[in-house]
């Protein structure tokens, strides 16, 4: 179910979406949609991996690289 929802937005950042949508050509609540999207899996992200880095670091996993050598 679509439920509609009010958002403020300041005159530059509503001028910007309004031009990703046009040369996107997708309506701008699309984008808008996408966007939240986006925003709440980097959030999730950065949730988890800062719920399993004391773990990682407990292995001696400091660095993105630490855990590509791991997994070779």
């Amino acid at each position: 179910m679509n439920r509609p929802i009010t958002v403020r937005l300041p005159d530059d950042l509503r001028k910007l979406l309004e031009g990703v949508s046009k040369s996107e050509n997708i309506p701008i609540s699309d984008v808008v949609r996408e966007s939240i999207r986006k925003y709440i899996s980097i959030y999730r992200f950065r949730k988890l991996r800062n719920q399993t880095l004391p773990f990682a670091e407990a292995q001696g996993l400091l660095t993105d690289e630490d855990i590509f050598k791991d997994l070779e």
